[in-house]
């Protein structure tokens, strides 16, 4: 698949993204701008998987809120990726509590499973999906699998940083993430979805 490998090139600008929070927080509005630039389009993937159509709104609220509290943010470039998804959770959340629906990706909420498994494997398959074709499928997958492997591949976000988004075991999002991923093969057409091996990251630190 060659569009897959998403997560490598978001991962790739988290030194450039890190640099430009710092000046942020000291007041560099262009900072902030290059900031928002690395991170909104990731964001905005995540939050259609949410929200669908109203993505844009929600995310400008996130943003909001994310300039009015940069201040207190401490981290590097991949900690504020997670922590800028957490705000976006938040506010995703609250759009769908006023608008008393459940969110696009389903109604299925339920605790999961911690299986074991190689942690290669679900990175792999993970890199060989498109950000594209994960948004294109994700809607069909029960809600916890949907935002495991929107905020793995469309984010970008390794699985201890997604585990803190959703109030998760890192072991519970890679496992969501795996099933989900699985579900989207079969739905392609795909026997396995991790024989991409040059693009495998391994574990993020």
């Amino acid at each position: 698949m060659g569009q897959g490998g998403e997560p490598r090139r978001v991962r790739a600008h988290d030194g450039e993204l890190g640099a430009a929070v710092a000046r942020a927080q000291e007041g560099d509005e262009t900072a902030f701008a290059v900031a928002y630039r690395l991170v909104q389009p990731g964001l905005l993937g995540y939050l259609r998987g949410l929200v669908g159509d109203d993505a844009e709104d929600v995310a400008s609220d996130a943003w909001l809120e994310i300039s009015r509290d940069l201040g207190r943010f401490k981290g590097d470039g991949a900690g504020f990726r997670g922590w800028s998804a957490t705000i976006a959770r938040h506010r995703a959340l609250d759009h769908l509590r006023r608008q008393k629906v459940r969110p696009r990706s389903s109604a299925l909420e339920q605790d999961v499973l911690e299986l074991p498994g190689p942690h290669s494997t679900h990175d792999q398959a993970l890199e060989s999906i498109s950000t594209e074709r994960a948004l294109d499928l994700v809607g069909g997958l029960p809600r916890d699998q949907a935002e495991a492997v929107l905020l793995r591949v469309v984010v970008g976000l390794d699985a201890p940083t997604a585990a803190r988004v959703l109030g998760k075991r890192p072991g519970a999002v890679r496992t969501a993430a795996y099933r989900g991923l699985k579900r989207l093969a079969k739905q392609l057409g795909v026997a396995s979805v991790t024989d991409d091996g040059p693009r495998t990251l391994g574990e993020s630190k």
